[in-house]
């Protein structure tokens, strides 16, 4: 592998990241169980369009100075306590 190989392959592991994450369950409870742990997250970070995944998941990631892989696992986890 060269370097100019690098590049690529960082970036197809961001990528299925970000097409890997869906939300599961109901994104409503989600919300209210996050603000309650989260009172700083806003109706509007936590606002979820299809297919918008990763720009919700960029707005959680600023409000809580969090990284993505951070955020996610919070999200796993509230997904987890909520079924």
């Amino acid at each position: 592998m060269n370097l100019r190989e690098t590049p690529n392959i960082m970036e197809k592991a961001q990528n299925s990241s970000a097409e890997a994450f869906k939300v599961q369950g109901n994104w409503d409870q989600q919300v209210k169980g996050l603000q309650t742990k989260f009172p700083q997250l806003t109706d509007s970070d936590l606002k979820l369009d299809h297919g918008k995944e990763d720009e919700m998941l960029k707005r959680i990631q600023s409000r809580l100075s969090k990284n993505r892989e951070e955020v996610i696992a919070l999200i796993r986890t509230n997904q987890s306590n909520k079924a």
